[in-house]
């Protein structure tokens, strides 16, 4: 292995990197990103690389966009900083509000802004904590989530996040938090239960957890439309429209994860469209700015903000926010975009691309690594296995994701593997069929050279 250059020295012995083997890092160094425009981002060594995970599933209008780094620009220069505390404002973060009321997809009384989407679903715990209070509810605070769900990585939300990695050796989760069934029928689906068999089993298991824990306990559930970091699950058909009924029943508070399918990326403008079902809250983020600067929100119904006039009544302030909270620069920034998704209109676009994109994500799917190739608009996985009849996964110490991912790098594509080899695949909402079918022929070539190598060290099922 080369030396590592001197700006990897010099991140290996500065940065702490998220999800990283940082034991491993020490050895490997990372890959230096300088530039991007388009869908494709460039090292330092000026090398191209179609950028196949929109950064972390969030570049959706790509990179360089003059438009947002002159809206940027613009409020910079006008109102660089100011804050929602305290009884201030300032019209980006009004008019923001005002665009998320108009486009949200559920009845909305209020818009609650914060940074990221870890910091909303954080908010989303505690405002459904606050809200019973004042509704006299007290012992109503226990929220659902799922295994394998991804919901963020603070205390609270890393809690409702459904990963074991994410838990371990952090003490996590926090009491409260609960974790029912993964809605991913080639994993966990009876011998020869259908599609809709399943989704009701799945239901009739959450509505079992809420019988036990006892309804007057259980306060929320929470869900992706598609779930992201877990292994871009797409629920079974009718999996939504069965947990809605059992959250119905038992007056439980419905909250859906935007934070990866908001604003297109499943051909929609929000992810509980597509999967036809309507929450009481939604968390957005990521695509909220394109990720040109960090910005979340939460969708506030009218019982809720009634509740925190109830609370402020009797406290005498909301004690809940961030330094960061509306930033000007960011309300900006978010409003151009959402300008730009309705001129262009992008969710349309995607709609358009999307059977072009599954069809080449499902022609992988035949490979001999290639257990399930699964996704819904301009998201997709593949789930590499060792027996594609038995669907036996590697063991996890051969490596086969994280080789993969290098592999398509060596080739111009970064991809991401998750848990259980799993790879990721969610490009900028504005790439082009032409670029489809190349990130899919890099990725391709990829999966070649990992059988290859697979083979060579006899790690398949004979």
């Amino acid at each position: 292995m080369p030396p590592l250059s001197n700006l990897a020295v010099r991140d290996v012995e500065t940065l702490v990197h998220p999800y990283t083997n940082l034991a491993e890092l020490r050895e490997t160094g990372p890959l230096i990103i300088e530039r991007g425009q388009g869908v494709f981002v460039y090292d330092t060594q000026g090398k191209a690389y179609i950028e196949g995970m929109a950064g972390l599933w969030c570049t959706a209008l790509g990179y360089g966009n003059e438009e947002l780094v002159e809206a940027a620009a613009t409020q910079m220069r006008k109102l660089s900083f100011s804050h929602l505390f305290t009884a201030k404002s300032h019209d980006p973060a009004i008019e923001l509000a005002e665009r998320l009321k108009e486009i949200a997809p559920v009845p909305t009384s209020k818009v609650f802004f914060c940074s990221s989407g870890s910091e909303a679903n954080d908010s989303q715990v505690k405002l459904v904590w606050y809200m019973n209070n004042a509704l006299g509810r007290p012992r109503k605070k226990k929220i659902i989530s799922r295994r394998n769900a991804y919901h963020g990585v603070t205390v609270a939300s890393a809690s409702l996040t459904g990963l074991p990695n994410n838990h371990r050796d952090f003490d996590l989760p926090i009491t409260g938090i609960l974790h029912t069934a993964c809605p991913h029928h080639y994993r966990f689906a009876h011998a020869g239960e259908t599609e809709a068999e399943f989704a009701r089993r799945l239901a009739d298991e959450l509505e079992d957890l809420i019988r036990k824990e006892d309804p007057d306990t259980v306060a929320a559930f929470i869900a992706e439309p598609v779930m992201g970091a877990g292994g871009v699950i797409v629920p079974p058909e009718g999996y939504f429209r069965e947990v809605m009924k059992v959250c119905r029943k038992y007056d439980v508070y419905m909250i859906s994860d935007e934070v990866i399918c908001g604003f297109g990326r499943l051909g929609t403008m929000f992810g509980c469209t597509a999967l036809g079902f309507q929450p009481h809250s939604i968390s957005l983020a990521k695509a909220l700015t394109s990720a040109y600067v960090p910005m979340a929100a939460v969708t506030v119904p009218e019982v809720a903000y009634q509740a925190l006039l109830d609370e402020s009544r009797k406290i005498g302030t909301f004690g809940h926010g961030f330094t960061y909270s509306g930033h000007p620069v960011a309300a900006a920034v978010a409003l151009k975009t959402l300008d730009i998704y309705a001129r262009e209109r992008i969710a349309e676009q995607v709609a358009r691309k999307a059977p072009h994109f599954q069809a080449r994500l499902a022609a992988l799917g035949k490979h001999p690594l290639v257990g399930e190739a699964r996704g819904l608009g301009l998201v997709g996985c593949l789930e590499l296995v060792a027996d594609k009849k038995t669907k036996l996964s590697f063991d996890p110490k051969s490596g086969i994701g994280p080789r993969t991912v290098r592999y398509a790098e060596e080739e111009g594509l970064i991809v991401r593997f998750l848990m259980g080899d799993i790879l990721s695949i969610c490009p900028p909402l504005i790439i082009t069929p032409a670029e489809i079918d190349e990130l899919f022929d890099r990725l391709g070539r990829a999966l070649d050279r990992t059988l290859a190598w697979v083979k060579q060290e006899r790690l398949m099922q004979a």
